[in-house]
């Protein structure tokens, strides 16, 4: 992601995939409300039971979006339910390999068992944010992917080393957009721990998605605008108001001519 015009004109987009976190709890635990989002989103990212979820909540979670004909993929992570898998942990890239390796063929079976075919792989919190610029952490996940299942999608920030990594590995990538939080001058994620890092009016929120497929750019936290083509649009399934937020976005999408489905290709 660059600056807008240090790239020349954007490629706009007329279709967009939008996606969700989804299956972020556990028997003894609620975050989100996923049959709502449901009703919005065109893809759920599974979370597999390393940052959040159970083998009983990933079951539930893939009936619910095969009712709702919502794709689904899984959400590996770091194991650490105590941060939520957001907390950056150093770990050899062969046991990132062996530990995505392991949560994507346990959803993968799952849904198998209920007649679902995975769509595609995207990383969670820490371990998504390091395979933004960690070329090792990136090849790990990427090479987890490639060997389980190269037709799968694999779902990264735009720029980043995932991205490289799954191309150079053969597998379809998809580049992620965020409706929901805010950017860096370098197209990064504004750290959660920064005043409105995570953006929760939902108004906003489907401006913001509609301008990146529309018009190809994310305004940064300081006021630049940035030039970015997106496969993909998030919104988290642990937003505040995440199900209004999700149907705000998608109204807003196929208000201004997109078409909001799943990737493909």
């Amino acid at each position: 992601m660059a600056p807008r015009g240090a790239e020349g004109p954007p490629r706009f987009i007329m279709r967009v995939d939008l996606n969700a976190d989804i299956g972020e709890s556990s028997r003894d635990d609620t975050t989100g409300n996923d049959e709502l989002l449901l009703r919005s989103i065109t893809s759920g990212s599974i979370a597999c039971g390393f940052h959040a979820g159970d083998p009983s909540t990933m079951r539930a979670t893939v009936r619910l979006a095969a009712r709702a004909r919502v794709v689904v993929g899984a959400h590996p992570a770091f194991n650490d339910l105590a941060g939520f898998g957001r907390r950056e942990i150093d770990v050899d890239p062969g046991a990132i390999a062996a530990m995505v390796l392991y949560q994507v063929g346990a959803l993968s079976a799952v849904a198998k068992a209920e007649g679902v075919t995975l769509h595609h792989v995207k990383p969670h919190g820490a371990l998504y944010n390091m395979s933004v610029r960690n070329a090792d952490v990136a090849g790990a996940i990427a090479t987890a992917v490639a060997t389980f299942d190269a037709s799968l999608f694999l779902i990264g920030l735009p720029g980043s080393q995932l991205l490289a990594a799954g191309t150079r590995l053969g597998l379809r990538v998809a580049a992620e957009g965020f409706a929901d939080r805010s950017y860096e001058l370098d197209g990064s994620l504004t750290p959660r721990h920064v005043a409105d890092a995570v953006l929760i009016d939902a108004a906003s929120v489907a401006a913001r998605a509609v301008r990146m497929v529309r018009e190809g750019v994310i305004i940064a936290r300081d006021g630049s605008t940035l030039s970015v083509k997106v496969d993909t649009i998030c919104v988290h399934g642990d937003t505040l108001h995440s199900a209004a937020i999700a149907a705000a976005v998608r109204h807003g999408l196929e208000a201004a001519g997109v078409t909001v489905a799943p990737l493909e290709g």
